[in-house]
């Protein structure tokens, strides 16, 4: 007789961080809190471990990841052929704030963790992953630099509108999307000009063959 399979490391990352959720406002992003929402969930310490090798700073990066998920999945229900870029680039950071807002105060607590010198490069990760899954998600299929400056120059919209947020008490963060669409209008200006340079630039003579005219003068 076979022995029954245990659940999968999904599962268990799942049912810990839905175990996890309603302690972390009140335990914070801990080690400790981490055992409590194990056990609460009924998962095995050892299969805890295997889920969250690092202890709770894989749990918080887990719990960031699961929202880009569930942007990505909201996302898919939308009519995007209908929008201009910048009206899906502004829905996806929508989305992606919208996928934890059932749970902001531990989406403050997880970014001050983030926050801390020891844990900077999973937060600098993680926020490129959110964009990353946002541009993905909007349909961005660029290759070349424009893949690295459009992730760039949404991160610091996502990151400050994230910020903006974790202050707004208004109803139905209408601050917060009012400061986003100010921030997207931004960007967009930053492209606009980046494109209108490019084209200047195009125009312009190369600068080397100008320089090789003076090392070999003619006549």
């Amino acid at each position: 007789m076979s022995k029954p399979k245990g659940p999968s490391l999904d599962e268990v990352k799942q049912s810990v961080l839905k175990a996890a959720l309603p302690l972390v406002p009140f335990d914070g992003w801990s080690d400790r809190m981490l055992r409590e929402a194990g056990a609460a969930a009924g998962v095995e310490a050892v299969d805890v471990l295997a889920a969250f090798p690092r202890g709770v700073i894989d749990l918080v990066v887990y719990y960031a990841d699961d929202a880009d998920q569930r942007m990505a999945e909201a996302m898919k229900g939308e009519d995007l052929a209908a929008l201009r870029v910048r009206e899906r680039v502004t829905l996806g950071v929508r989305r992606r704030i919208e996928a934890v807002a059932g749970s902001k105060e531990a989406s403050r607590r997880a970014a001050a963790v983030f926050a801390l010198p020891q844990h900077s490069i999973d937060g600098m990760q993680s926020v490129y992953r959110s964009v990353d899954a946002i541009w993905r998600a909007v349909g961005d299929t660029s290759a070349d630099f424009n893949f690295y400056t459009k992730r760039a120059l949404l991160a610091g919209v996502y990151a400050s509108t994230m910020l903006h947020w974790f202050a707004d008490s208004s109803e139905g963060a209408s601050d917060t999307w009012a400061f986003l669409d100010r921030r997207i209008g931004e960007v967009m200006q930053i492209e606009k000009f980046k494109a209108t340079a490019q084209k200047f630039v195009a125009g312009l003579p190369n600068p080397l063959s100008i320089l090789g005219s003076f090392r070999h003068p003619r006549g």
